[in-house]
């Protein structure tokens, strides 16, 4: 829908992003900081954040503004509507404790992907990445498993707005080279990706799927770069990503 559409409620949307700005580091704003933060007037943050103290999703202590707890039930309102979260917890909890290494799912928002879990072993010491996190999708195995589901017309606006620069010197760059790679993935069914985004993290993902055989997600299985080539990886985690992708679809359907 368009901005200048009849149906576009921009105080709504203007009340978002005055809370996105709130999520902003470090967690406290002043009034100018948060309509800065949100591209707004301050007449209108101003009004915009004693609104969000009066519903309790904000707090104030007369010059700097910040979430209160409600505010994450903004953000575990999408999680529990997911027909396959709770289910997901469980199954990528016992992945973890079969195979020792950090598991994850993730959805798609546009150019990036989302963690929706994420359960870190101990040997892989990245506490920066939780629920919420966003990385480019065309830099991870969850990412490109996702882009690889995407109908062609989805996948060609994907790759004419988003920008390829090199964050490792193993950052692949060429689009033609990742429309190459996401075919593959399409047609193998899996997603490997070593030292793209992270020279240190290598990983291996597969498509979750709904009743209907839709890509609704993604899981990955992700550890310690060099630890495995993508042919060892490919043999020992392959089969127990998929068993679990498969378990939550079952799990999905039976509604347990």
């Amino acid at each position: 829908m368009s901005k200048d559409s009849d149906g576009f409620v921009r105080a709504i949307a203007r009340g978002f992003c005055i809370i996105e700005a709130l999520g902003k580091p470090p967690g406290r704003h002043t009034l100018s900081e948060a309509a800065e933060h949100a591209n707004l007037n301050r007449a209108t943050a101003r009004r915009i954040l004693a609104t969000l103290v009066s519903l309790k999703y904000c707090d104030s202590d007369g010059r700097y503004f910040s979430l209160r707890p409600r505010a994450l039930g903004l953000g575990l309102s999408y999680l529990n509507a997911l027909p396959y979260w709770a289910y997901a917890q469980r199954a990528l909890e016992d992945l973890r404790n079969e195979i020792g290494e950090s598991c994850a799912l993730a959805v798609l928002d546009e150019r990036d992907i989302v963690y929706a879990l994420r359960l870190p072993a101990r040997r892989i010491l990245s506490a920066n990445l939780g629920i919420g996190s966003r990385l480019p999708a065309h830099l991870v195995s969850l990412g490109r498993v996702l882009l690889a589901a995407l109908p062609p017309k989805e996948r060609e606006d994907y790759f004419a707005n988003v920008e390829l620069p090199p964050v490792t010197p193993r950052t692949v760059t060429d689009r033609h080279r990742l429309i190459d790679i996401l075919a593959s993935i399409a047609e193998d069914g899996y997603a490997w990706v070593d030292g793209e985004l992270d020279p240190a993290i290598c990983g291996i993902a597969v498509p979750l799927r709904d009743q209907a055989g839709r890509v609704v997600a993604a899981i990955s299985v992700n550890t310690i770069s060099g630890t495995f080539g993508e042919a060892a990886a490919r043999k020992k985690f392959l089969l127990p990503l998929k068993r679990t992708a498969q378990d939550i679809r079952t799990q999905m359907a039976s509604g347990r």
